[in-house]
């Protein structure tokens, strides 16, 4: 069981929620866990405890917390999917990637962890792709990010291992959107791209109608992996 702690934003004006999981004996390395629009929900939060269950310490931001702290939604449930979407459609995502900056340091700092890794879903996996273009994270892992195919001119920034799981019947990310991610990014040495043929958004999610179990097993082997590589 994690607890629930708060982390400094980086100019240090205010304080953000998260749920942060240790694990048994000192940590090999850390892992922020970034949600999808359903919150830090206890899918998000079995993540992380997976995490910690595995060496890592493990924190999950709650990623609207400027709007409202405590969202914790269900994605099968009509009326919370569309809460969802709004609390999505009113984030400042460049704000967002400044909270994770502020998680880095004070995983590094109050956490004393040097090496950090970040995953992220869904929208998370937008951040995660963020992550790696604009801050100094070790390595960062993002499942059927929404929206990359438009930020493919920060690729240049990638200068740490990226890792995108991407599902090839996803009705948020478009057969051209995942070409066009393809050809920006194939070539980048720092990037590595797994395709699932005919899944759909969401195929890892702990919870709910969405998952897929064999591809849920095969993407998050590749994604404990690739930070037992990276991270620790």
């Amino acid at each position: 069981m994690g607890e629930m702690i708060r982390v400094p934003t980086l100019d240090g004006a205010a304080s953000f929620p998260a749920y942060l999981a240790r694990p048994a004996a000192a940590p090999r390395g850390a892992v922020i866990v970034i949600q999808e629009i359903f919150g830090v929900n206890p899918g998000i939060r079995k993540k992380a405890d997976h995490w910690a269950a595995l060496g890592y310490l493990a924190i999950a931001p709650e990623v609207f917390w400027r709007q409202a702290e405590g969202i914790s939604l269900d994605s099968d449930v009509p009326e919370e999917f569309q809460q969802a979407i709004d609390y999505m459609m009113a984030h400042d995502f460049d704000a967002g990637v400044r909270d994770v900056e502020a998680a880095i340091r004070w995983i590094r700092g109050e956490g004393g962890v040097p090496k950090v890794g970040l995953v992220g879903y869904c929208m998370g996996g937008k951040i995660a792709y963020q992550t790696a273009a604009r801050t100094d994270i070790d390595a960062s892992v993002g499942y059927y990010g929404v929206g990359i195919e438009g930020m493919l001119n920060e690729s240049h920034a990638i200068a740490k291992p990226l890792m995108l799981h991407i599902p090839t019947a996803d009705g948020f990310v478009p057969p051209e959107a995942q070409a066009a991610i393809h050809a920006g990014l194939d070539g980048n040495s720092h990037v590595t791209l797994h395709d699932y043929l005919g899944l759909d958004h969401g195929f890892a999610a702990e919870d709910g109608m969405r998952r897929d179990e064999a591809a849920a097993q095969l993407a998050d082997g590749r994604t404990e992996a690739f930070f037992a590589e990276h991270v620790g």
